[in-house]
């Protein structure tokens, strides 16, 4: 008996060792690899900078959205009345040119006086308009623009170019870079001039 686990000692603590061994390796294989803390560190620090960055720029688009909107409150917040007190300006307008120039030129002092009357209140509310933004498109000797311009007729004149505002029938105001109100206006129809229509003629006989 002595003898026999004296012979299997040898073999029997060989695999014992081997086996122990082995499940040593099994083990680490299994155990996941610790995380590195400074790659840990610098990771989290990307993200913290990255959300700062977009916190950041989402802030400055925010405040320039608040400026746009508190300066275009302060440009557009009399549109609607300025609208209206032009309609009234109009008026006055209708009124003077309504006045034969004979009236005008023989008025007795109180006509003169009314005359001059309406004119002064007709400067002064355009002057307290464009103090407030509201200003006059000039028109006539511009080409035709349908974001300022409202064409009425057409006036033939082959010496003008085509599409040239040749006449303004109501005055057309702009308040900031929006229209109040479009120009009434009278549209070129040109055509080619004399010289010009000859020139085809005599290039096809070539």
């Amino acid at each position: 008996m002595t003898d026999e686990t004296t012979k299997n000692g040898p073999d029997a603590t060989a695999a014992e060792e081997t086996e122990a061994v082995t499940t040593q390796e099994t083990t680490a294989e299994a155990a996941p690899a610790e995380p590195d803390p400074v790659e840990v560190l610098k990771a989290e620090n990307a993200d913290l900078r990255d959300r700062y960055l977009r916190l950041a720029a989402e802030m400055e688009n925010l405040r320039r959205r608040t400026e746009r909107d508190v300066k275009d409150a302060k440009s557009y917040a009399v549109t609607g009345f300025a609208r209206d007190m032009l309609a009234v300006s109009d008026n006055l307008r209708r009124a003077l040119d309504a006045i034969p120039a004979e009236a005008r030129e023989n008025a007795d002092a109180g006509l003169a006086a009314l005359i001059e009357g309406v004119e002064m209140t007709e400067r002064a509310m355009l002057s307290t308009l464009e103090r407030h933004g509201v200003k006059k498109i000039e028109a006539e000797g511009q080409k035709f623009d349908p974001n300022f311009h409202q064409a009425m007729f057409e006036v033939p004149d082959p010496n003008v170019p085509n599409n040239t505002v040749v006449q303004v029938v109501q005055a057309g105001y702009a308040i900031g870079e929006r229209v109040l109100r479009p120009a009434m206006v009278g549209v070129a129809k040109g055509g080619p001039k004399p010289e010009a229509a000859e020139q085809p003629a005599e290039a096809k006989q070539d």
